[in-house]
């Protein structure tokens, strides 16, 4: 009896129309990404990678007649690869099994590109998530993705005082992302390169920094804000809102971690609504050194998280979901 065999290789000009089509029924796994940046055309920077890389790792797995296209990024002096997308999306009862290649293959390029980690985040209810588990992920957080606007943010009381970072509050940054971000996901889930931050100080010491990224699409939000200022959480969040360009035009999207899941109740001050719920899903490809060098860049040199989200290309899926 002859067993079919899965085939995988980086994608050619030759596989673009195959590509073109399966990325209609695509599902992201990069939340900064999928909610900020074009996810739909034909020259989507997530999705032809081709031509242009920028860094994309574009494979295209094949079995009799099922074709699987996957893509991650990585760019050198990184610690983590992050995959951006799958396509088609896993529907229910499927066979799973070119999926689970195609996570492999991601796994086994990422490591060869110098990757010490293979990070994805996809929602807790979707069938990829046990097939992820299956191919050896580990759920190192869950977050949920809340979701505004387009709307301006309220007012932020006059003693909230916010600004954009500078050279000069690295360290003071990095104390802060030392001490709210637990030791085991510091590697994984800093900032990500491509964010810009805001830092609020009281009494001199930076007590919150708030990430973000824009795009086309939407605004993208990772704040960090240390316990002892809870009471004014939501005023801090609100005051950055404020700062940050074309936020009143677009959706805003703040991803809020588990360990930080007392910033849910500044979410709902603020009128946010939860929207996306996740697990931030990693597979190490080395054991190599993982832990985040935030005391040399204060936006942190963690191969980023840009966390992101498993959303359908061309939908939008609301959540209803209990605390956590």
């Amino acid at each position: 009896m002859m067993h079919s065999q899965t085939d995988a290789h980086a994608m050619k000009l030759l596989d673009l129309p195959l590509m073109l089509r399966l990325k209609q029924n695509a599902i992201v796994l990069h939340s900064e990404l999928g909610l900020t940046e074009d996810a739909r055309g034909q020259s989507s920077a997530l999705l032809s990678s081709i031509v242009f890389p920028r860094g994309l790792h574009t494979l295209l797995a094949q079995r009799d007649e099922q074709n699987v296209v996957g893509q991650f990024r990585y760019r050198q002096g990184e610690l983590n690869a992050h995959i951006v997308y799958l396509a088609p999306t896993l529907e229910e009862r499927e066979d799973d099994s070119i999926w689970l290649h195609m996570l492999d293959a991601m796994a086994a390029q990422a490591g060869k590109t110098g990757a010490q980690s293979l990070v994805g985040e996809v929602e807790l209810s979707h069938r990829l998530f046990e097939t992820m588990r299956r191919a050896g992920y580990a759920v190192y957080s869950r977050q949920v993705i809340w979701r505004c606007g387009p709307l301006g943010a309220p007012p932020a009381p006059p003693g909230i005082r916010i600004h954009a970072e500078t050279q000069a509050d690295q360290v003071g940054v990095a104390a802060l992302l030392g001490s709210t971000i637990p030791r085991i996901m510091q590697a994984i889930l800093g900032p990500s390169t491509d964010m810009t931050g805001l830092v609020y100080r009281r009494d001199g010491k930076i007590e919150a920094y708030i990430a973000y990224s824009k795009g086309k699409h939407g605004v993208y939000v990772v704040p960090f804000v240390h316990p002892e200022v809870l009471d004014e959480a939501s005023d801090i969040i609100a005051a950055a809102w404020q700062q940050i360009e074309r936020s009143r035009k677009l959706p805003v999207y703040v991803c809020v971690r588990g360990y930080q899941g007392w910033l849910e109740n500044a979410m709902r001050d603020l009128d946010f609504s939860p929207w996306l719920e996740q697990a931030v899903m990693v597979k190490h490809l080395t054991a190599g050194v993982r832990q985040a060098c935030f005391e040399q860049v204060g936006l942190g040199t963690s191969g980023g998280r840009k966390p992101a989200a498993t959303l359908r290309m061309g939908s939008e899926t609301k959540i209803q979901r209990d605390p956590l």
